[in-house]
């Protein structure tokens, strides 16, 4: 109920009745009253008016199921949403879900982690209150060598949700990292609990820098927030709202083909490195090439510099740009 008075007073150009919004609800208007004092609790700034009604002044930043759900324009994906205001990774709560009855498209979000994952067990830093940090718990009906793809799904999906959003001209480094301005904004982490031949779940992490204003030593070189690309502040649910918009598009265009080739070309648009020169790094291996994008399974072509063609697994893999980062 909470999530329906949200979208009802958002969408409104002026002020919703009591009246209209227990009508719409079928509920009394005590229980308006109620989920209005809730919101308020939460940060929302909303007048009442005698014989007007309610209107929503002023929106918090919070990552609440409410908020977050009450901006979903999708089917599946994020509708069941558990968010919490600390845990120690949410992919490790999708795991939960995961060997539990979590359903497909569950969705975890949290304004702090405690012990963030990165890619190769490395740490994500996690600090509260200015970060997306969530996870979507999926059950797909495909083989377990197609799951890596997935990361290229939401790689996709997660660019052009947050420059639908916020303007920011964002970017994907292969296979997993969002970029903005050459430094990264986003990174992206797939699990999965496989059979030999059936997928039992995937959990797919994605950790995005907001509202940042700086970063710790270290990091300042490597990293940026959408705040300091785009120079004001963004609302985090109505972010996660457009990626999970457009990852269940994209998802569903994947399931269609079995592969990548419906969304390549829009992949390749996006590929920061496209055309340009990279270093690769395999274990034990290291050598420079040209990227000229990815295949329908997801791998890095890239060219030689004696004019053979390549195709990059991402597995241990790591691409970094000839001069830096990117």
């Amino acid at each position: 109920m909470k999530q329906k008075i949200l979208c009802m007073l958002r969408e409104a150009d002026t002020y919703v009745s009591g009246q209209e919004l227990c009508g719409q609800l079928g509920v009394s208007r005590t229980a308006v009253w109620k989920v209005i004092g809730q919101l308020k609790e939460e940060g929302y700034e909303i007048e009442a008016v005698k014989n007007r009604g309610y209107r929503i002044t002023s929106i918090p930043d919070v990552m609440t199921a409410a908020e977050i759900e009450s901006r979903l324009k999708t089917k599946i994906m994020g509708r069941c949403c558990i968010c919490y205001q600390e845990t120690d990774s949410t992919n490790n709560r999708a795991r939960d879900a995961g060997e539990k009855d979590g359903v497909h498209g569950m969705l975890f979000a949290a304004e702090r982690q405690s012990a963030g994952k990165g890619r190769r067990g490395r740490a994500w830093d996690s600090p509260g209150g200015s970060s997306i940090y969530m996870s979507i718990l999926l059950r797909p009906d495909i083989r377990p060598a197609k799951a890596p793809m997935l990361t290229l799904v939401m790689g996709l999906s997660a660019a052009e949700g947050i420059k639908e959003t916020t303007g920011v001209d964002a970017k994907i480094k292969w296979p997993n990292d969002i970029v903005a301005d050459g430094k990264k904004i986003c990174g992206i982490l797939t699990e999965m609990v496989t059979e030999i031949e059936y997928i039992n779940y995937v959990v797919i992490g994605v950790g995005i820098n907001v509202n940042q204003e700086s970063f710790p030593e270290g990091l300042e070189g490597k990293a940026t927030s959408l705040r300091i690309a785009g120079g004001r502040t963004f609302g985090r649910a109505e972010i996660i709202a457009a990626v999970l918009k457009a990852f269940e598009k994209n998802y569903e265009l994947f399931l269609e083909a079995g592969d990548l080739s419906q969304l390549r070309a829009r992949y390749d648009r996006l590929l920061v490195n496209l055309g340009r020169d990279v270093r690769v790094l395999e274990p034990g291996n290291e050598y420079e090439a040209r990227a000229k994008g990815i295949s329908d399974e997801g791998e890095l072509i890239v060219t030689l510099s004696d004019g053979k063609e390549r195709h990059v697994f991402s597995g241990e893999v790591s691409v970094r740009g000839i001069y830096g980062y990117v």
